[in-house]
């Protein structure tokens, strides 16, 4: 499990009592210069007894308070028309098997958000590799998952592939930008470790060379889970790497703190940038904050 950020003053979560939290959100989708068809998908969808209902629009606010709150990026790869088709049957079928773990609340259970998410991911994986099977032109089709699972209580998120997720948290003693999630490549891991730059990470060759995505014709997949408590104010980005493309770390948290008031205004201005800077590739975002329930 990942480590939570640390706790900053002034931020806290809520009291026991109180009421659920509300999410604001925005989503933002831009087709990349490289190829005509945009691979991309993203997903917002509220989960409880009845199952998921979709969240279509753009920009919403939704409380907590009867209902999880779901919202995803996948980012497709495969053959010449496979890349959408493995992100939307990713991000579909992530909604029909998310709702199922209120059915094992309602039987007096408590449901395992890690168990559930894994076996979902799971589920999808090989969906996409049996669809991949049927279809020569969609062989070897895959896509990557960045997703948050928003509960009263907690944040669960899973990635697999190259797709993140941020948390910007604010106090007293300043803000800071995290990056929740870890890319599925050994370039990345080598910048984590410290043997390159940024710099030299951007440039380099493999990249976005995968060693774990959802389908691909792989045989396993070992998606990233984790969870920690959100706290009011909390602003978070989940991306495809169109974003990362066009958008350094420093770009990330200076947009953060210029746009607080707004997860509208934060997401036009990451992917105006994004885009502006490359372009090449297919760029999807989601911003969201976390607010009081009585604001």
């Amino acid at each position: 499990m990942a480590e939570p950020p640390p706790s900053t003053p002034g931020a806290g979560p809520l009291e026991p009592d109180a009421e659920p939290a509300i999410i604001e959100w925005s989503a933002r989708i831009q087709s990349g210069s490289r190829k005509p068809i945009n691979d991309d998908a993203w997903l917002a969808f509220s989960s409880d007894t009845k199952g998921a209902t979709l969240l279509e629009r753009q920009n919403g606010t939704h409380s907590l308070n009867y209902h999880d709150l779901i919202f995803a990026v996948s980012d497709g790869m495969g053959g010449s028309n496979a890349g959408d088709v493995a992100s939307k049957l990713l991000l579909e079928t992530l909604s029909a098997l998310i709702p199922e773990t209120f059915k094992t609340a309602a039987a007096g259970l408590h449901p395992d958000y890690f168990n559930h998410l894994e076996k979902a991911i799971l589920t999808i994986h090989q969906a996409i590799n049996a669809e991949a099977s049927t279809d020569e032109s969609k062989k070897g089709m895959g896509a990557t998952l960045a997703l948050t699972w928003f509960t009263p209580e907690n944040l669960y998120f899973a990635n697999v592939g190259d797709s993140r997720i941020y948390l910007h948290r604010s106090g007293d003693d300043g803000s800071k930008t995290k990056l929740l999630t870890l890319d599925h490549t050994f370039a990345w891991r080598k910048m984590q470790r410290g043997e390159i730059s940024e710099r030299e990470y951007r440039s380099h060759p493999r990249r976005s060379a995968l060693y774990e995505v959802v389908g691909g014709g792989h045989q396993k997949i070992s998606p990233h889970i984790a969870a920690f408590p959100y706290q009011i104010g909390d602003q978070f980005l989940i991306c495809s790497d169109g974003v990362i493309d066009g958008l350094w770390e420093k770009h990330i948290h200076s947009a953060f703190s210029e746009h607080r008031g707004s997860t509208s205004a934060l997401a036009d201005s990451l992917i105006s940038r994004a885009m502006a800077n490359d372009g090449s590739d297919d760029t999807t975002l989601i911003t969201l904050k976390i607010h009081h329930p009585d604001t």
